[in-house]
């Protein structure tokens, strides 16, 4: 790990989305959150378009592998010293290897598995590549959610796999921790947790890595899944320009708890959320959340 490195092994370090036509998807997410995007790849080989801000890369656009169904998603990668050990430990703990590890050129290594209950995300074991160098900033990644119908389950999975501990269980929303990272987020920006402390962050929220969110029964076909939440500036201004732009809203913008979001799919099928933080929000009940949950 070099010292500049964001991440602790167990923390979300990237995301990228897969879809039919990258060049489309690419052209949508520059226009919609001001990316400016680069194939990786070379001349032949499938498309991967890394974006940046600022020169700081925030995600990427990508080809389906070969053979992958036909469907655009987001996927959510999480830092780990090695691919191949988390490999044996998502087996030990009642998941499935998707991808073995395999080196990814210079860049790093990965895997692809899926938790017990069918969610998959993917690892990431870092060499040139060192994961997202820009978060929470408008248009970059502010948050990795877990969708899943057996929170129980998930804590037992995750927890054996990377250390997570579940905070806030029984609301709309719940949380991953990782008490290593509080401490990790301290040295990096000592007086972080006061500061938290004094805007009336939740107890614990430095820790916090992820978030969980129970898939209700009156919805039998939406399958468990990670899903990623993008930060803006203004979520309904986001909301109106993702339209015009070909995609859809499929939550309009609503009030929650510290912020003001919206849930969006992309014009190939990629669903994400876009959030505007808002701290006058923070004590508003979590019955907004609830129905968006069930939209």
């Amino acid at each position: 790990m070099s010292e500049q490195d964001r991440y602790i092994p167990g923390v979300p370090c990237w995301v990228d989305t897969t879809q039919p036509d990258p060049d489309a998807a690419a052209a949508f997410y520059a226009e919609l959150f001001g990316w400016e995007l680069e194939n990786a790849m070379p001349e032949g080989s499938p498309k991967y378009y890394i974006a940046r801000l600022g020169g700081k890369d925030v995600a990427a656009v990508s080809a389906l592998p070969p053979g992958a169904p036909e469907s655009a998603a987001w996927n959510t990668y999480v830092w780990v010293d090695s691919a191949d050990d988390t490999a044996e430990k998502v087996r030990a703990a009642g998941g499935s290897v998707l991808m073995e590890p395999g080196d990814v050129g210079d860049a790093g290594r990965m895997a692809v598995f899926a938790d017990p209950g069918g969610a998959a995300f993917s690892v990431w074991q870092a060499k040139r590549h060192r994961g997202a160098g820009l978060v929470n900033d408008p248009g970059s990644l502010n948050f990795n959610n877990l969708h899943t119908r057996d929170v129980e389950g998930a804590r037992a999975f995750y927890g054996a796999v990377f250390g997570w501990e579940l905070l806030g269980v029984g609301g709309a929303f719940s949380s991953w921790a990782l008490p290593a990272y509080g401490d990790f987020l301290e040295e990096r920006t000592p007086g972080l947790r006061e500061n938290m402390r004094t805007m009336g962050a939740p107890d614990r929220f430095e820790e916090v890595v992820a978030s969980v969110v129970p898939i209700p029964d009156d919805q039998p076909d939406t399958f468990p899944h990670w899903g990623v939440t993008f930060a803006v500036e203004d979520a309904d201004e986001i909301a109106a320009r993702a339209d015009k732009l070909g995609g859809w809203v499929v939550v309009p913008p609503f009030d929650a708890p510290w912020v003001r979001t919206t849930l969006i799919s992309d014009p190939q099928g990629a669903t994400f959320t876009a959030s505007k933080f808002v701290p006058e929000n923070k004590d508003l009940s979590q019955s907004g959340a609830s129905a968006a949950t069930r939209a």
